[in-house]
């Protein structure tokens, strides 16, 4: 990171930006020997009492003391993209909502609470993409209420790392004592390479619904019930893969689920059994979804991977996804 301005550090950021994409080096003993410095990038959430809050791409909050700053400056909202599809944060947020629809949802002003029986948490939290009307507090009294008229936890899906994400929110709910349990990464890429990939998908089936042999293989549930099949066929346009395996019971070796919307092609429940990894079988799921998306004049793709997946992650590297943003999940206390 470079700060200086004549060789010299400066702190060129001010209370005035909060908002604002920072770029902050702060240290401690930073005027004696053996001073260490730590950097830290994100939106300037908060300059309270002599104390910054920085909430970084990742979701995570960093409170930095005013005094200890050496130096700082606003830098660009987002970095320039350098492959993949051009996006949105509204547009990919929007979607990514339509392709894994709740049973049940209400507003509360521009927020969204969504219910499909506690069957994942994207299903089961509140999509916030406007102003709730209300002040944050009570807001999230009433999301509470809501949830737990239902018997669920209360959750708020919020994202990081592009321009127009929340990081304002997420430092909100901290604030308010939520704690964040899970990040993922929001990836794009260009859909033909995909479909373009070489490879036999003769074996792949491909299905407007999720049978029972593709059920016994996805892994999200014990007994799928009315709300999992109602979340599972949400979407414009849903296509299921599956890849017939040795099991004598029927269990696919591998599956996976497109929705094509638009433009957009996203990509989920790729998963394989244990015995079938390292074959390739992943990647042939994945070209033969992309080929039936290309087919309905789908461009683009997108998909979300936890950030500890790291064999997902390295799958989804070699076909050119790129990481657009981060959603997190914010729990109530």
């Amino acid at each position: 990171m470079e700060f200086t301005i004549g060789g010299r550090l400066e702190v060129r950021i001010t209370p005035a930006d909060v908002g604002k994409r920072v770029s902050v080096r702060s240290g401690v003993n930073a005027g004696g020997q053996g001073a260490k410095f730590t950097d830290t990038v994100g939106v300037l959430t908060s300059w309270d009492e002599g104390v910054l809050s920085v909430t970084t791409r990742r979701g995570e909050n960093v409170r930095i003391e005013a005094a200890a700053l050496v130096a700082g400056k606003v830098v660009p909202p987002a970095p320039a993209r350098r492959r993949g599809p051009a996006a949105t944060f509204a547009e990919l947020a929007l979607a990514t909502a339509r392709a894994w629809q709740p049973v049940e949802s209400e507003p509360l002003g521009g927020w969204t609470l969504r219910a499909a029986g506690g069957f994942t948490r994207r299903a089961n939290s509140v999509l916030p993409l406007g102003d709730p009307g209300v002040p944050l507090g009570d807001a999230l009294d009433r999301v509470r209420s809501w949830y737990g008229e239902r018997g669920l936890p209360a959750y708020v899906q919020t994202s990081t790392g592009a321009e127009g994400t929340q990081e304002e929110l997420c430092a909100g709910l901290e604030e308010h004592g939520w704690r964040r349990e899970v990040t993922a990464e929001v990836r794009i890429a260009s859909l033909a390479p995909i479909g373009d990939l070489d490879r036999d998908v003769s074996a792949v089936r491909m299905a407007r619904e999720a049978d029972e042999a593709w059920l016994s293989r996805y892994q999200r549930f014990e007994t799928p019930g009315p709300h999992v099949l109602k979340v599972l066929g949400s979407g414009p346009s849903v296509w299921f893969a599956s890849v017939p395996g040795n099991d004598p019971s029927g269990i696919p070796a591998a599956i996976g689920r497109c929705v094509v919307d638009g433009r957009w092609a996203g990509f989920m429940a790729v998963e394989v059994a244990p015995e079938y990894r390292r074959r390739g079988i992943a990647t042939d799921v994945m070209a033969a979804l992309a080929r039936r998306a290309l087919d309905e004049g789908a461009s683009a793709a997108w998909l979300q991977v936890e950030a500890d997946n790291e064999g997902a992650r390295a799958l989804y590297d070699g076909m050119g996804f790129a990481t657009h943003h981060s959603y997190h999940h914010f729990r109530s206390a």
